[in-house]
């Protein structure tokens, strides 16, 4: 009896650290998959970004708040289309010297038609439109609407997810108190994943304006982990970034970055 006793203790001990290896496997699955931006997984960011160094004297900041959803939709076995949100809610302080202002920003409408799986050579590729919708407030936002195409192409390479995503636009329909647009934006991205679900990302958002021939150039450095909140899969992270280039009044030096972004996998 003494040894069956050890024997089944010694089983439910091996079960419940097989059961803890595959939740912590899966667990580190989840967090890689949030580096890939057309994965197959509803995932809702809260951003919150802080700059300074804007306006004529330098003395001016910026917070914006960026909610950020992304939704799967799978079309047949073969393909998806995701749809990626992102509506900024701003406030800043003496960009326009003396002021402040806050509100909505435009929004920016992303679609991307993806295969389901991965090509043979590994490579992970979505295509597809792009619109800016003109839903500004307080001088916050363009006052034009835009259109446009995007792109993304990522290869996952053990705990690597290495990719790029890029997007141009190009106002539509002219107006005559509305910002003209001509932009290019480029967002290289390099990830890595440890079992723990924790995830160390690099990545510059780089804009072009080809109207002014003005460049923004920021580069930031993120960490986060992959944890439950009353069974509620969330990702907790922040991090920094640096200005390596941007227009006269743009920001300048360092920034800081706060995420928080809830999971439902499909």
């Amino acid at each position: 009896m003494k040894r069956f006793c050890q024997a089944a203790f010694a089983l439910i001990a091996a079960l419940s650290g097989g059961a803890a290896l595959a939740q912590a496997s899966s667990d580190a699955e989840l967090a890689q998959q949030l580096s890939n931006p057309v994965a197959s997984l509803i995932s809702v960011p809260f951003q919150f970004n802080w700059d300074e160094g804007y306006g004529p004297n330098d003395d001016g900041s910026r917070l914006t708040t960026n909610f950020q959803p992304v939704v799967p939709i799978s079309l047949n076995a073969r393909w998806n289309l995701i749809s990626r949100t992102i509506v900024p809610l701003t406030y800043q302080e003496d960009i326009v010297p003396g002021t402040s202002q806050s509100g909505l920003g435009d929004v920016l409408q992303s679609f991307f038609l993806s295969p389901a799986a991965p090509t043979a050579g590994g490579l992970t590729w979505g295509f597809g439109p792009v619109f800016l919708l003109p839903t500004g407030q307080d001088g916050l936002g363009a006052d034009q609407f835009a259109a446009g195409v995007t792109g993304v192409a990522l290869e996952v390479v053990g705990p690597w997810t290495i990719g790029t995503l890029a997007n141009h636009l190009w106002d539509v329909g002219g107006g005559d108190g509305g910002t003209d647009i001509s932009s290019t934006f480029v967002q290289p991205f390099f990830s890595y994943t440890t079992p723990g679900a924790w995830s160390y990302t690099i990545n510059s958002e780089t804009t072009y304006n080809w109207l002014t021939d003005e460049a923004s150039v920021p580069v930031n450095l993120v960490v986060s982990k992959l944890t439950k909140i009353a069974g509620q899969p969330v990702s907790i992270g922040g991090g920094i970034r640096y200005w390596l280039d941007g227009p006269d009044a743009g920001p300048e030096g360092l920034g800081f970055r706060f995420i928080v972004t809830f999971l439902y996998p499909k």
